[in-house]
């Protein structure tokens, strides 16, 4: 099921391009087509898509309407974050799928009507499915997530606790529910890791039915926390302060204490966390670890965004971390496109206390190196 999603809008570039490929030359401009283009000052839109959108009514009430399902499935998730990824790719699916390329190359007016035309059918497509609650095991993307689906009496499981932890993040203010977000996504990556699925998003499902267990027992053992806090976020949510051990679990919860405090969820998403190296002494110790992020909104590449969530500026040219006081200029200029991957190292230092090691690290820079990976 996961491959659903990106097997029909691969069909639909196929489809699509050759059609879009034989349309005329025309000169004339797309704002003659486009009855609100002037009005709502278009040409200020950065890409193609977003200026049929914009000087389009009935692409711009399809938007409103996909806009509104969105939102709907993002309040029944306990982290919107994964979503947020997956509707990204399906837009720049969408637009492939429609023809519009991005770039240098602009839709003609020629292309105009076949264009709005693929647009507002998907788009409207879209809105429906996501309603469905069932939509959000079709879109699952991970090995977690298949398995999960891919068994009724997982899917229950996970549906009621997800139900339970929504509830519980709805009763606090913004600031901790931006925290306790973050702690959820970590719980997940976490599970991943001890459930042995980490990296297996491609294998076949037969091959990843030893981790069913651990997964049920996963949910089974997060059910009864959410029960045992008897509506009491409090009980559940910002209660760990250390780590039993330096690995792995612990910089991640370190990681994601850092991203929650500074709002790097509205940029970028943590998705996986690899311990390189671990140096311990009595009392203190040293992990090399990787990060792994996803592009979630475009930021530039050297920014204070870029500094606090990524741990440095970079180099868009040569997808390479670069420090702020050797950025080139443009490089202040230039932003991340959505979906870009990012990849830094860093040695995160542990101080060993009473109930167990405690992160000393309050962000992320300096790192020790980076690298990015994606389409720019």
């Amino acid at each position: 099921m996961r491959s659903i999603l990106l097997s029909v809008l691969a069909l639909l570039v196929l489809a699509a391009a050759p059609a879009f490929a034989q349309s005329g030359t025309s000169n004339r401009s797309i704002a003659e087509k486009l009855p609100l283009y002037a009005k709502n000052n278009c040409e200020r839109q950065r890409d193609p898509a977003s200026q049929l959108f914009c000087g389009d009514g009935e692409l711009a009430a399809a938007s409103e309407t996909l806009g509104a399902a969105i939102q709907e499935r993002l309040a029944r998730l306990p982290d919107p974050l994964p979503a947020i990824q997956e509707n990204a790719i399906w837009l720049r699916q969408r637009n492939l799928g429609c023809g519009i390329f991005g770039g240098t190359d602009k839709v003609t007016y020629d292309e105009v009507d076949a264009v709005k035309a693929c647009l507002l059918k998907v788009t409207l497509e879209r809105a429906a499915i996501l309603r469905d609650p069932n939509f959000d095991c079709l879109a699952a993307s991970t090995a977690a997530g298949a398995l999960i689906c891919g068994d009724p009496s997982l899917a229950i499981a996970e549906t009621e606790l997800n139900g339970m932890v929504h509830d519980l993040i709805a009763k606090l203010n913004p600031t901790e529910a931006r925290f306790a977000f973050a702690e959820y996504g970590r719980w997940t990556r976490e599970r991943d890791r001890q459930c042995n699925l980490v990296g297996k998003d491609n294998v076949p499902l037969d091959e990843l039915a030893s981790s069913e267990p651990c997964l049920q027992d996963y949910l089974t053992r997060k059910t009864a926390e959410m029960t045992a806090a008897k509506g009491d976020p409090k009980k559940v949510f910002g209660r760990q302060i250390a780590a039993r051990l330096p690995n792995t679990d612990a910089v991640d919860f370190c990681v994601a204490r850092i991203h929650a405090a500074n709002s790097c969820g509205n940029f970028v998403r943590i998705n996986r966390v690899f311990e390189l190296d671990t140096e311990v002494e009595a009392q203190d110790a040293l992990v090399t670890a990787e990060i792994e992020m996803v592009v979630l909104s475009p930021f530039t590449a050297c920014s204070p965004v870029a500094s606090t969530c990524t741990g440095t500026c970079w180099d868009l040219k040569t997808g390479n971390a670069q420090a702020a006081s050797v950025a080139k200029e443009r490089s202040s200029k230039d932003s991340f496109n959505v979906t870009r991957r990012l990849r830094v190292q860093k040695a995160f230092a542990f101080q060993k206390a009473a109930d167990g090691w405690r992160c000393k690290e309050d962000g992320l820079a300096p790192i020790d190196y980076g690298v990015t990976a994606g389409s720019q």
